[in-house]
């Protein structure tokens, strides 16, 4: 059976799914200016995989003893092993439509609730400790399951 090769069409239909595909990622790759990643210095990786795991579902990826990457489902980041960074920094918010839930989690895998679930315009939420001491907040929009 001879299969009949057409230089100029495969060509055609090459760059067609080419330019098809680089219009889609420039058309959906919307990073600009905005959060791509976020990285904690941690003094043990094991167990800040273990708490966010536990915690909140988060994946990872190992890239050696120094270094973890993490993955919510919409965000990455990553634990350098290091000293833990103190004071000064942003607020990290997380999102969570089960809020009491959620503080359950968090203390049965060993984070502290720093300041319990409050409301603020528009929905609410609570702050917390993990194991290194990083203080992070946990929100809910407001009609969000509660």
């Amino acid at each position: 059976m001879a299969v009949s090769f057409n230089p100029a069409s495969e060509m055609r239909a090459y760059l067609s799914a080419s330019y098809i595909t680089r219009e889609v990622c420039v058309m959906s790759n919307n990073n600009d200016q905005r959060i791509d990643y976020v990285e904690f210095n941690v003094k043990d990786i094991q167990r800040s995989r273990d708490f966010y795991g536990k915690a909140f579902g988060w994946t990872f990826t190992d890239y050696g003893p120094q270094y973890c990457e993490f993955n919510d489902g919409r965000l990455s980041g990553g634990f350098a092993a290091g000293p833990a960074r103190s004071g000064g920094g942003p607020l990290v918010i997380l999102y969570a439509d089960d809020l009491p839930g959620t503080v359950k989690r968090v203390e049965q895998a060993g984070g502290k609730i720093v300041r319990p679930i409050y409301g603020f315009p528009g929905g609410r939420r609570f702050h917390f400790a993990d194991p290194d001491g990083y203080e992070l907040a946990v929100y809910t929009e407001d009609g969000s399951k509660e």
